[in-house]
């Protein structure tokens, strides 16, 4: 009977082990033992609370993209009003679906160009400025 139980700590002891590094971000298997969050084994599922998701799992697209196509990389960007970064920085960025009004400024303040768009979700829409 010791036999079965050294060989069921042994299993329990490798499933601890190896579980958090067969998941693609490995954490400390006991979160809540060192300080971070513990829902329950209703909350993390069958892998226990070191698996989050692996990367290859891609969420359904929830947002469009916005591609701005200008020379100038060093103005402005103004989503709705607020300030979003520069046109070198944001490239191509998320933008939630619906319409949206997109301006860009000089870096002392000129508005260069505006317009508003629709953004759908899963699509990339391109200004070119």
């Amino acid at each position: 009977m010791t036999r079965f139980w050294k060989y069921s700590a042994m299993v329990l002891l490798a499933l601890a082990i190896f579980v958090p590094a067969a998941s693609a971000r490995p954490v400390v298997f006991f979160r809540s033992y060192f300080g971070g969050p513990f829902y329950g084994p209703a909350y993390y599922g069958w892998y226990g609370p070191a698996y989050v998701a692996p990367y290859a799992v891609v969420p359904a697209p929830y947002a469009g993209k916005v591609k701005i196509e200008t020379k100038m990389k060093d103005a402005g960007v103004y989503v709705d009003g607020g300030y979003a970064g520069t046109v070198g920085q944001l490239k191509k960025f998320p933008l939630r679906p619906g319409t949206h009004d997109i301006e860009l400024r000089s870096p002392s303040g000129q508005t260069i160009f505006q317009e508003r768009i629709d953004v759908l979700v899963g699509k990339t829409t391109k200004l070119a400025a």
